[in-house]
């Protein structure tokens, strides 16, 4: 079982279509995962949610 310091092969990241939200989705990018397909968009009554799917290429995903 992978720890906390072990980067997961798939992750989601959500949260309030902002700044913040782009900058957490560049820094996976910049730590090697890769999109998966496109966001999902809904809107809670005030704000704009997305959510990303974001995995970790074939090769650096870890056993």
């Amino acid at each position: 079982m992978a720890d906390e310091t072990t980067r997961l092969r798939y992750r989601v990241l959500t949260g309030p279509d902002d700044r913040s939200f782009c900058e957490r989705v560049s820094a996976a990018l910049d730590d090697g995962y890769v999109l998966h397909e496109g966001p999902s968009l809904t809107f809670d009554g005030s704000r704009v949610i997305v959510a990303q799917a974001v995995v970790l290429p074939e090769a650096d995903a870890p056993r």
